[in-house]
């Protein structure tokens, strides 16, 4: 875990290391601390954020493409400029439409993102 000495707080997308997760998905963790965290999700068409649930609260904004959003055995296709909440424990997931960006927000801070 970073010390608040090493936490940057003015973050640049250029010096991210991109992490592919799965096959057509790429991340980039761009800041968090104990508390919250930000992410960014790349998705090629067709890839699939496969459904899991987790013990954090989330909030994911569209920042590029379609998904088709699978919360809690509900599913709605949203596109750029839409967001979603998922509680704590729900089960989701995403399919990407169009290739796309999600930006995720999660509070605490997923431990198990950092190596």
């Amino acid at each position: 875990m970073k010390t608040n000495e090493e936490q940057q707080v003015h973050i640049e997308d250029k010096s991210i290391a991109l992490e592919n997760v799965d096959p057509g998905v790429n991340r980039k963790i761009m800041a968090y601390d104990d508390h919250l965290m930000l992410v960014k999700v790349f998705f090629d068409q067709g890839g699939v954020g496969s459904l899991h649930s987790h013990p954090h609260s989330q909030i994911t904004h569209i920042e590029s493409g379609v998904f088709e959003v699978e919360i809690d055995a509900v599913k709605k296709v949203l596109k750029a400029g839409d967001a979603f909440y998922i509680p704590p424990h729900a089960l989701h997931g995403a399919i990407c439409l169009e290739k796309g960006v999600l930006i995720d927000v999660f509070s605490p801070m997923r431990e198990d993102f950092i190596k």
